[in-house]
């Protein structure tokens, strides 16, 4: 399984971005998919999932109203729409794939594949 990251660059505060994740592999749509953040001098942050028909997501509180998670198991392919956008949501964003090993979704540790990151800078 591979998954590859993409559509971080740099924007202003109050602009929007949209990432993808393109999963390889013929049992994405079985998964949950989870995406975090990870910003210089931080720990990684969990940002929210989406379950494998996308009728379940789920956001951290410092996202919700202005982040959506979709997907489309026709693309393998799920995307995380960042509207509003603010400096501190300047960080290098994951996708990664849940495996659950009794963990929760806001815990790293629950997620198995992990695409290599995409930085999101927002200037003030």
């Amino acid at each position: 399984v591979q998954l590859q990251a993409s559509g971080g660059g740099l924007v202003q505060a109050g602009g929007s971005l949209r990432l993808s994740c393109a999963a390889s592999g013929r049992t994405f749509s079985s998964y949950v998919m989870g995406w975090f953040r990870q910003a210089p001098g931080k720990e990684r942050e969990f940002v929210g999932t989406i379950n494998w028909s996308g009728k379940s997501i789920y956001y951290a509180d410092s996202v919700k109203g202005r982040f959506t998670i979709s997907r489309d198991n026709t693309k393998n392919t799920v995307y995380l729409q960042m509207n509003s956008l603010k400096p501190e949501d300047t960080a290098v964003y994951y996708c990664a794939r849940y495996k659950n090993y009794g963990l929760g979704y806001e815990q790293g540790g629950a997620y198995d594949y992990w695409g290599q990151g995409t930085q999101v800078t927002v200037s003030s």
